[in-house]
């Protein structure tokens, strides 16, 4: 009697062994599959728009540059690269490049000229069509240079005398 509960034991062990080889086999092969070996990455849109054109500069984590799309890259008429239209397209050549590396969160800065009060019109655009395209925007962030103080003034130590 014994013996036959000692075999049917061990027999036991010998096919839960089998079975833990054969899942561990499995998840070693799932592991080296392509599909699992894509990450979902991040990245950094740098918009740089002004009253005449918009550049789109997109990095990732560490600063390496991914692309670069500019206004004179989607169209030849100088008046229509600040455009909210052509940002569009701008922002659609982005999207493509950076689906491929497996990019799925940006974080956005934008940034405008010194001197004038707000970003250009291609801002907005590229944002929306961006997130329309299924990213997900984590931070939109405002990098527009600031001037504090600049040079010294003309006219003397004592100003100007009227």
């Amino acid at each position: 009697m014994s013996g036959q509960i000692l075999e049917k034991e061990t027999e036991d062990v010998r096919d839960k062994e089998e079975k833990i080889k054969r899942i561990s086999a499995n998840e070693k092969s799932e592991e080296i599959s392509p599909e699992k070996k894509k990450k979902e990455t991040e990245a950094i849109v740098n918009i740089y728009t002004s009253f005449n054109n918009t550049l789109v500069h997109v990095t990732d984590m560490s600063g390496k540059t991914i692309t670069k799309v500019t206004g004179g890259m989607v169209t030849k008429h100088d008046r229509l690269k600040a455009n909210p239209t052509i940002a569009m397209f701008i922002s659609k050549r982005i999207a493509e490049n950076i689906k491929d590396l497996g990019v799925k969160a940006l974080f956005v800065r934008i940034r405008a000229k010194t001197n004038s009060p707000a970003p250009g019109p291609g801002a907005n655009a590229i944002i929306k069509s961006l997130s329309r395209e299924g990213f997900k925007i984590i931070n939109i962030l405002d990098t527009t240079r600031v001037p504090r103080g600049g040079p010294k003034q003309k006219g003397g130590r004592r100003g100007r005398r009227v």
